[in-house]
């Protein structure tokens, strides 16, 4: 039987906790750009949505207020 607190651990390294910070800087690989991003676990979050970056370099997620910036724009 696996330990649950193990198995908890393991998947702790396997996702970015989401919403955790307030900006995050992205990269042209990371378009389209959506908040939560990959690999942030879905179970804690609000739902996917697709923000806008391109035209300005900047955008805001209107479900947790995280401040996205084009690195590369």
């Amino acid at each position: 039987m696996t330990n649950p607190h193990t198995a908890a651990a393991a998947l702790e390294h396997k996702y970015r906790e989401p919403n955790a910070r307030s900006r995050y800087e992205v990269t042209r690989a990371d378009l389209p750009l959506h908040c939560p991003m990959d690999g942030m676990s879905l179970w804690n979050s609000h739902p996917r949505v697709y923000l806008p970056i391109e035209a300005t370099g900047r955008t805001k997620c209107p479900y947790c207020g995280a401040d996205y910036v084009l690195k590369d724009g």
